[in-house]
């Protein structure tokens, strides 16, 4: 490792202070908590318990997953179960937007899990959840946070069809350490994906990667550039958190000058947007990444 990148990271032992997190407050808040609860409505906001989750609420952003909440990947930094998913809910849709439009959300982020079991990868649920959010709720924007549908430009191009504001998709890691974070998925082929969504005519595409895994300065910087060079318009960059003790560990805390750093090299190489920080996530200020 660079001494560049030994300087500017803390010990993986106990969180450092610029980790800690205040809990979430707020009249909005307490409004969509009360919506949330009485109706059993699922975000990853709350199933995920995200940082972020007072402050992107009482902007009016909140993300949802779709397709379950079993994975038919194993990767070694997510919380997700994996395994064998259970059935499509083919009203899943529907829900998504009834949520949406209950809580009242301005900007609306959808994820999945993969499914790999599917002839189709889930792509159809996709288009079919953003055509009924865009029904029910015709004011409201989206990103769609997608997997990588083992690549194959037919499942792509339903979210092609229905056309995002932002399209989505995180790399997660740097090209040395993605067999070992993410098992089943393929750095390229990451890139791959980012560059015909961007081809086919997706106005904005983004993408994510954490930090603390043992990776080093320059690769991250290589990464930037991959990613710039495939004409990726948002990118975040946030630290790594070990969700149990059989995933991954933590190896470093990235310190808050260090993603300063690469906020500022991400600027300097022409992002639209770049989140750079300890506890940013993917859907971190979403809501102004359609400005």
């Amino acid at each position: 490792m660079s001494t560049e990148t030994i300087s500017n990271t803390a010990p993986a032992k106990n969180k450092p202070k610029w980790l800690r997190v205040k809990l979430p407050t707020g009249k909005k808040y307490t409004e969509l908590r009360g919506l949330v609860n009485k109706y059993d409505l699922h975000t990853i906001c709350t199933s995920g318990s995200c940082p972020n989750m007072g402050e992107c609420w009482a902007e009016g952003t909140a993300t949802f997953m779709i397709l379950g909440n079993i994975c038919t990947r194993s990767c070694g930094f997510c919380g997700v179960k994996t395994g064998r998913p259970e059935t499509i809910d083919w009203e899943e849709p529907e829900k998504v937007a009834r949520s949406i439009k209950l809580m009242n959300i301005k900007h609306a982020v959808i994820t999945s899990v993969d499914r790999d079991d599917l002839k189709d990868m889930g792509s159809i649920i996709w288009a079919e959840t953003v055509k009924a959010v865009r029904r029910m709720n015709p004011t409201t924007t989206m990103e769609t946070l997608i997997p990588d549908f083992q690549g194959i430009e037919r499942h792509i191009d339903r979210i092609v069809e229905v056309s995002p504001e932002v399209v989505s998709h995180n790399m997660e890691t740097v090209r040395r350490l993605t067999r070992e974070v993410r098992i089943q998925a393929k750095y390229d082929r990451s890139l791959q994906v980012l560059k015909y969504l961007k081809d086919q005519g997706i106005n904005r595409t983004k993408s994510g990667i954490m930090l603390g895994l043992g990776e080093k300065e320059e690769e991250v910087i290589e990464t930037l550039h991959d990613l710039k060079e495939n004409n990726v318009d948002i990118v975040t960059i946030g630290q790594y958190l070990q969700p149990s003790k059989k995933h991954l560990p933590v190896k470093q805390f990235i310190t808050p000058d260090q993603f300063k750093k690469y906020e500022d090299i991400g600027k300097e190489l022409g992002f639209r947007h770049v989140e750079s920080g300890a506890l940013v996530r993917s859907s971190y200020k979403a809501h102004k990444h359609i400005e």
